[in-house]
């Protein structure tokens, strides 16, 4: 171990909502081995993002402190559905997209945890060998009663709205899962708080020591108002372009990169508030935390060759207000041309369908301004830059600057 005991539980209680029972905590760290960390992720969409790291940092966190780290994937629980705050039953995912989305998992976890100290599970491995008669054994482990104590279970039941009897299944293999890995701690976000506890119970009639919860918040989105979720297009995902995660963590208010910092950052809580009280004095400039805080994300993600580059891009588009010259195509365009058209040929979009959808999603622009009409023309003496996305930009040459507007701050 790298720490004594207090000192581990200092370091670990940073950004925690709730520690179950933190005296629990304290004495499996006293037993000086390493402890069985262990924090599920179902497979139901192919990205992670920034939301999910909060858990995957406390995971680093256990894993520098010596402690093994297992990365579960429910791949068979994803195929039922987390009922966690959702208030109608969720749409069940096939094998085949389930199967998927863990590939991508598998692939983006290392780009925080060691690859040689975490162990990655499914949880497949062991709920498909069980058979009707052991899921029978494991439903007879709660009642209905106990399951509608469950705020969104009892919110349904009230308004009358559908539960599936599968839904009831789903906290009960959570539990499961801690007494098959033989669990000593388990990390999930607020809403996962019931699932957590029932492990407990499960693990004290199979003869274990129950296992430890830690809670950790759900992360605000880019919106600052809701839990990020790609659903809500909010989200700062953990594979998206060096220069994109950098202006979306520009893109944050003041207030929020606070709460960034103390769960996303590699910083003290001392250096933070410091930080913090030089910024409300006046005496230092929130945009220069900000961009520290963002450089150190993507340097996590990406390395520091791509931190370097996206601290530059951003710099440059959006302080100096030029186009970088490293990301800026030049072309040569006719008189007039259609933008579908100029699109296809700029290699931009693979085809005008693609190019129309561009335009409808307002991703597209000329001289800084959306185009929203599909039938728009470029035309070469009105007309200089081309943008797609923040990394698609393309200059009409001869234009050594163009003026274009910027929502990051």
């Amino acid at each position: 171990m790298k720490a004594d005991p207090q000192e581990q539980l200092r370091i670990l209680k940073r950004g925690a909502v709730e520690i179950l029972l933190e005296d629990d905590l304290l004495t499996k760290l006293k037993r000086g081995k390493p402890l069985r960390v262990k924090a599920g992720f179902d497979p139901t969409a192919p990205d992670l993002h920034l939301g999910h790291t909060v858990l995957i940092q406390k995971m680093k966190q256990f894993q520098d402190l010596g402690h093994e780290v297992i990365f579960l994937i429910g791949d068979f629980t994803g195929m039922i559905g987390d009922p966690s705050g959702k208030s109608e039953i969720r749409k069940q995912l096939s094998r085949e997209v389930v199967l998927r989305n863990a590939e991508t998992y598998k692939e983006q976890i290392f780009k925080i945890l060691r690859p040689e100290k975490t162990t990655v599970e499914f949880n497949s491995r062991w709920m498909e060998k069980l058979d009707g008669v052991g899921m029978i054994q494991l439903a007879a482990k709660y009642t209905v009663a106990r399951m509608l104590e469950r705020e969104d279970f009892k919110q349904r039941y009230q308004k009358q709205q559908p539960i599936g009897v599968h839904e009831f299944l789903y906290p009960l293999i959570q539990g499961y899962d801690s007494v098959v890995l033989g669990a000593d701690v388990e990390l999930g976000g607020t809403d996962q708080r019931f699932n957590l506890l029932i492990a407990r119970e499960l693990q004290r009639e199979h003869g274990q020591d129950p296992q430890v919860v830690i809670t950790m918040p759900l992360l605000e989105g880019t919106d600052g108002v809701n839990k990020m979720s790609k659903s809500l297009g909010n989200t700062i995902g953990i594979t998206e372009p060096p220069e994109e995660i950098f202006g979306k963590m520009m893109s944050i208010s003041d207030d929020l990169m606070w709460r960034y910092a103390e769960l996303l950052s590699d910083r003290s809580l001392e250096e933070i508030k410091d930080a913090r009280n030089r910024v409300a004095t006046g005496t230092a400039h929130p945009m220069d935390f900000k961009k520290s805080l963002a450089y150190e994300i993507v340097l996590r993600l990406h390395g520091r060759t791509a931190a370097d580059s996206a601290r530059d891009y951003f710099e440059t588009r959006y302080q100096k207000r030029q186009v970088p010259k490293s990301i800026r195509t030049q072309f040569a365009p006719p008189d007039r041309l259609g933008i579908c058209q100029l699109l296809v040929d700029l290699r931009f979009a693979r085809s005008k369908a693609e190019a129309k959808r561009l335009i409808a999603q307002g991703a597209v622009k000329v001289d800084g301004k959306a185009v929203t009409d599909i039938n728009f023309e470029f035309q070469k003496k009105v007309h200089s830059l081309v943008e797609v996305g923040k990394t698609r930009i393309a200059e009409a040459k001869g234009t050594e600057k163009s003026s274009f507007s910027s929502s990051a701050s």
